[in-house]
Formats: C-alpha cells, structure tokens, sequence
C-alpha cells in the first residue's frame, strides 16, 4: 500500500501569466503559497481474485476490467502515462472539495503520480513529479490549464515560479521570509467557501481565448509578483501588500466575464466595507474560495457581515507532496496466489 499527501494551493499574483500560450510568448511569474490542506491517494495492486481488474474509488465508485475503461479522466491519463497495465486500487480523500480555486485537480495528478512512482519503487524529483503532472493534464487529457498548480504541489512552500518566454522549462525560487513577517501575512487572511463549484479549466478557455485583447492587463498582473515580493521582504506595511491584492482582483475581473458573478461581488464588497483591504477569488474564477486580506482586528466584523459563507482556518505548509506510506509489494501479474493457483489460472477461471 502507497499513501501520498499532496496540498492544496492560494496563489496572490501573476496567474494567467502561467499558461502555455501566454508566457512562451511573453514571459510568465506567479507568486504562491501552499496551504495545510491536503488530497490523500492510497494506491496498491488489486489481487487477482474479483470480476473486475481495477477499482477507482472517489465521488463514486468504478470497477472496471481494463484501465482505458476507467471513466476519471485523471486517473486513465496518469495510468496511461505511467504505462500501467496491472490491475490497481486507487482511493482518493480531500481535506476541502474539489473545482474551488485551490488547485485541487493538480494535486490530485501530482499525488497520483507520486504514489505509482512509488509502487514501482521509484524516487521522482520534485521536477519530475511537476512535469509530468503538466504533461499529463496539457498533452495527454488536453486541458485548458496552466502550469503553476502542478508545481506548487509537488515543491510546497511560499514561492516565486518563473516561465521563461519560448521555453516549456519554469523556474522555482522560495520566497525567502523571516518568520515574524510571514505569520503576520497569514494572521491578516481570511479564507471563505462560497459555496459555488467549478471547472477550472471550462472557465479558463474564454480567458485564454481573450488573451490578445488582455495583453496589458497581464503584463501588469505579471509585473505584479516583483511588488509584492518587494512589500513582502522590505520593512514597510503589510497593508499595502492587501491593497494590491485589491488591485489585482480588479484586474483580474476584467479580463473575463465568467471570473466573478452578482453573488460573489456582493460577498466582496460587503468584507470591504466590514475593513478587508484586499482579496480575490482564488483559481480562474466563477467561485470556489476566496481570500480576503485585512488587519485582525477587523476580522470579528468581517466574519459577522459573511456569515453565511464558511470560514476555513488554514496555516501556511512546506512540504509538498509526500509518501506517507510505502508498504509496497510486487505486482500481481505472473505471481502465484496463496492459493497455489496462478494469477493466469485465477484470470482464465474468473473470466469464464
């Protein structure tokens, strides 16, 4: 049995400048953190002895007799891209739900890459593990995604990622914070649920597809992680660190819009009016959660006016995705079971 922890994601500045079509052309840079909120694979080779050859379980349950029949997409590509035949069992659990603007969906490719790695008894580097991730995700299931949520998952931390224009390669330098600075940044935020789902990369496509008509706005988004890192790492006032949030957010908005909706815009100004300096819709947008950036004191006042929205405490983490369990064991294929019986004899009975 293999049992990763891959976290979730909350990304300040410079997304939209981390997808392909952008930054081969123009450069891209995003500013992230992880956060202590993690989706967990167990994974182990399914022993011979049921109708189907695979079990996926998730939302819902498949079983299956070949893994190109396994309906969730993820989990084919990967299979598929690790070029596993064998018959598995694959778990998945999460700390907070999916298609919510934390990245969720590449975490889930990155652990689920991480622990086939690890049933063959494989140590990936954390490169390995996020290129894969984009390959799977960009080439293989053809997703209007970008680059960042893969390598924020597999690296951890509170980091600065560069994409270089005309190359696939990125770029990953921690963000180097005393720790004084940092647990002020995290006890000025706030992280909402708003109760709205989506799939990010349906939402992505019309942003992309606007992306010749965006071209100052995301230059200045991208120009963006250079301020923030500024603010971050100089003495001045964190505040001025949410008033760019703010400014961002409002830039964000206008390059879609599918970015926000009434329900989400009303939520804002009302956290703006309670004393938020800043926030955003975390992902490409339509809902999921949102950030809010204000001084604690403000925080009571804040948390009375959207009371009806969850609050989601979170810390910031530096791991990234790991194998909390490696109990690996052979594959099955070719083995005898202990029975005496091959795993061929168990198949040729079982399929007749």
């Amino acid at each position: 049995m293999i049992i990763s922890r891959t976290p979730f994601r909350i990304s300040f500045f410079g997304g939209g400048t981390d997808y392909p079509v952008w930054y081969r052309q123009h450069g891209g840079a995003v500013l992230a953190t992880t956060i202590d909120k993690y989706c967990y694979l167990s994974c182990r080779y399914l022993p011979p002895f049921f109708e189907h050859r695979s079990r996926v379980v998730y939302s819902k349950v498949e079983t299956v007799k070949s893994n190109d029949h396994i309906e969730h997409p993820a989990v084919r590509g990967t299979l598929q891209y690790m070029e596993i035949q064998e018959g598995v069992e694959i778990h998945h659990d999460a700390d907070l739900p999916a298609r919510a603007g934390l990245g969720s969906s590449s975490s889930f490719s990155v652990g689920l890459l991480h622990t086939l790695f690890a049933l063959r008894r494989t140590m990936p580097t954390k490169t390995q593990l996020a290129t894969a991730a984009i390959h799977v995700e960009q080439d293989i299931l053809k997703e209007q995604v970008g680059c960042q949520d893969q390598v924020l998952a597999a690296f951890g931390g509170f980091l600065r990622i560069n994409f270089h224009a005309g190359e696939r390669e990125f770029e990953v330098a921690p963000v180097i914070i005393n720790r004084e600075r940092l647990r002020e940044l995290q006890d000025h935020m706030l992280l909402y649920f708003t109760g709205r789902s989506r799939i990010a990369s349906e939402v992505a496509k019309d942003q992309v597809a606007r992306m010749s008509m965006n071209i100052r706005q995301l230059s200045i988004m991208r120009q963006m992680v250079d301020q923030a890192i500024a603010i971050l790492t100089g003495g001045g006032a964190l505040t001025e660190f949410g008033a760019l949030l703010h400014e961002g957010w409002m830039l964000k908005r206008s390059l879609s819009p599918q970015v926000s909706a009434p329900l989400i815009d009303d939520a804002y100004e009302s956290a703006r009016a309670a004393g938020a300096i800043g926030g955003k819709l975390l992902g490409a947008g339509g809902g999921g959660f949102m950030l809010l950036f204000a001084k604690p004191e403000d925080h009571l006042r804040i948390r009375e006016r959207l009371s009806s929205f969850l609050c989601v405490p979170f810390c910031f983490e530096q791991t990234g995705s790991q194998i909390m369990v490696f109990e690996p064991e052979a594959s099955w294929e070719g083995r005898v079971t202990p029975s005496g019986f091959s795993t061929e004899a168990v198949t040729a009975q079982r399929g007749r």
